[in-house]
């Protein structure tokens, strides 16, 4: 398996990432490349999952995740995680999210934890989180678009 290191992503790099793509079904989830480049976020940052030879996926911090009622203070969002089609299967994502704990601690110290909520009808990214260090809050998020979401937490 390749190996994967995570970097922040400028707002103004969306060619260094434009080839990543997932199916319709998995955009209802994560959203596009192009969707996260089209909305201005002022309070989220992107982020980048590659491998030696390129970008393999993609994700965004929400450093003001905490307006959200499930959220604790001061509590970072992790959205729109997605691995490029292609390039799943390979393992990529679960080095990816293995990898947060320490990435999110040096990019922004001092912030508790990480929160994501996962579709219920994503059983593979569930899996994959909470292999990943995530551990399920036991709450249900129902003001998604795509169904009802489990919370999960990752202690920074």
């Amino acid at each position: 398996m390749e190996q994967i290191h995570l970097a922040p992503l400028g707002k103004d790099a969306f060619r260094r990432v434009q080839h990543i793509w997932i199916p319709d079904d998995q955009v209802l989830w994560a959203g596009s490349i192009q969707h996260a480049f089209g909305v201005d976020e002022p309070e989220v940052d992107f982020h980048v999952i590659e491998t030696e030879r390129r970008a393999v996926g993609f994700f965004k911090v929400d450093r003001g995740f905490d307006r959200n009622a499930f959220a604790q203070p001061h509590e970072l969002g992790i959205r729109a995680f997605k691995i490029n089609f292609a390039d799943q299967g390979k393992g990529l994502a679960g080095c990816a999210v293995a990898s947060l704990a320490p990435y999110l601690r040096a990019q922004y110290p001092g912030r508790p934890s990480a929160v994501l909520t996962v579709n219920m009808q994503n059983p593979a990214a569930i899996a994959c989180y909470l292999k990943g260090g995530f551990v399920d809050s036991g709450d249900i998020f129902t003001g998604g678009i795509a169904g009802p979401q489990h919370i999960l937490r990752m202690a920074l």
